[in-house]
């Protein structure tokens, strides 16, 4: 099979591409650019696991970064585990045609314990004293070691939250780099997450991200020049666009309002407790699920939410297989926000209240995706907690606003301006128009290019 790469620019878009991006400009111009449809969900782990699998999100499992498990009683977000994918990998096959095919995953998600052959993902270590130590996972395990001696420890705080910035991002160009100097796998996968930050925060604002867009026009560079060089088949591509936001909604709010969310108090703060709500909705950038636990109150649940400005599809169900997302992780209802808005988690209605983990950085905890915690409400604040972490005292980096309205930028939607939609760049002749579940074949069809 022919060596290929496929680099993920998470959020690159035609609507970004231009004179902040000179390399990726000329080299459109050299290859062939096309569209990839959106998808429902359009967010990261969904996206990924359709283009690997060439499955939608009603076939692989993955509706979304989170959602209800039933058994559980709790909120799953940002989980690792490979074995959540319920289909066949694109290395899989590949596996069976060829014993020596071999794929490296570079921080594509779901990354742990999965049948490819190197692996790489964000892991931190969390110390008994309650501390969150910067750190990766790897397969096989002294990869990571080998990485970490030749570029530094990875830099956690920089791929995610307040901080994040290119460090993380060159980081993984980098590993990827030498992964396949010692590795030399058939198929590598790439992610690189700049972009997501800066258009989160500020949307497709020139005037604020132009130094962003530069970073990652670098790196991609680099990349490029690096696996040309090796002869490698090389595929651009994206999992979304990101297009301006303006309107939050708090359904959770609206929910409790009306005596379907039960909260729970402790020491003194508030938490959502899903196992014993009527209904609750876990929040997903543009997208959120809608899970009834007393079946009594279904009608009572859509009267809701058919009043609710900024909702554009309330999808039950049956509806739900319209846009192939009908599964049983996906809730009763789905819903899709408007052009301008986007769903936020936030239960509470007093910020003196709300739950600790609210103004952290905390993935996990948080029952819904906090684009908010890529914000910081003061620099000095930070500084100070950064003191108390030098010093050796216990601290909490509570640095995190609560003011949703600081977002500018979101994803999820099917049904946005073409300008927005993902991409996909390559040498090969493509339609216009690519149907997501289309990617994995058109991978398929590079490694099967006659060497």
């Amino acid at each position: 099979m022919k060596k290929t790469v496929v680099i993920d620019v998470v959020g690159l878009s035609s609507s970004v591409i231009g004179e902040h991006t000179p390399f990726l400009k000329d080299y459109i111009l050299r290859k062939n650019l096309s569209t990839i449809d959106p998808m429902l969900p359009a967010v990261t782990t969904a996206v990924q696991s359709t283009y690997i699998t060439g499955k939608w999100p009603s076939e692989h499992g993955i509706v979304g970064n989170g959602w209800y498990d039933r058994e559980d009683c709790e909120i799953k977000f940002w989980k690792q585990s490979n074995k959540l994918v319920h289909a066949e990998k694109i290395w899989e096959k590949a596996k069976k045609m060829n014993p020596d095919f071999t794929c490296a995953k570079m921080f594509w998600w779901y990354n742990m314990y999965s049948s490819a052959d190197f692996a790489v993902t964000p892991r931190p270590n969390y110390l008994a004293d309650g501390r969150k130590m910067p750190d990766c996972y790897s397969h096989p395990a002294e990869l990571r070691d080998k990485l970490q001696k030749e570029l530094g420890q990875f830099p956690l705080f920089q791929f995610w939250g307040p901080g994040a910035n290119i460090k993380s991002t060159q980081w993984i160009a980098d590993a990827s780099i030498l992964t396949d100097k010692w590795h030399h796998p058939t198929l590598s996968l790439i992610y690189l997450p700049h972009l997501d930050y800066c258009l989160q925060k500020f949307g497709p604002d020139m005037s604020k991200i132009s130094k962003e867009l530069n970073e990652i026009d670098t790196v991609v560079a680099q990349l490029v020049n690096y696996f040309e060089k090796e002869g490698v088949e090389i595929i651009l591509l994206s999992e979304y666009g990101i297009a301006p936001v303006n309107n939050p909604i708090h359904l959770n709010r609206l929910f409790r309002e009306n005596n379907l969310l039960q909260i729970r108090v402790e020491r003194g703060l508030e938490l959502l407790d899903p196992g014993a709500s009527k209904a609750f909705v876990v929040a997903d950038h543009q997208v959120a699920h809608v899970y009834i636990n007393d079946a009594s109150v279904t009608g009572k649940v859509k009267n809701l939410l058919e009043k609710v400005p900024g909702i554009e599809l309330i999808l039950d169900k049956n509806a739900q297989k319209e846009y192939h997302i009908d599964h049983e992780r996906s809730g009763d209802l789905v819903l899709m926000a408007d052009a301008q808005s986007w769903f936020t988690y936030y239960f509470w209605f007093n910020d003196e209240v709300a739950p600790d983990y609210a103004r952290v950085v905390d993935i996990h905890k948080k029952p819904g995706y906090d684009p908010v915690e890529m914000f910081m409400t003061s620099k000095w604040r930070a500084g100070y907690k950064l003191l108390q972490k030098k010093a050796g005292f216990r601290y909490v980096m509570d640095v995190i606003p609560l003011d949703a309205t600081l977002v500018k930028g979101s994803h999820g939607r099917v049904r946005t301006p073409a300008e927005f939609h993902p991409v996909m760049i390559t040498d090969g002749s493509l339609n216009k128009n690519i149907p997501p579940v289309d990617v994995c074949d058109i991978i398929w069809n590079h490694l099967n290019r006659p060497a």
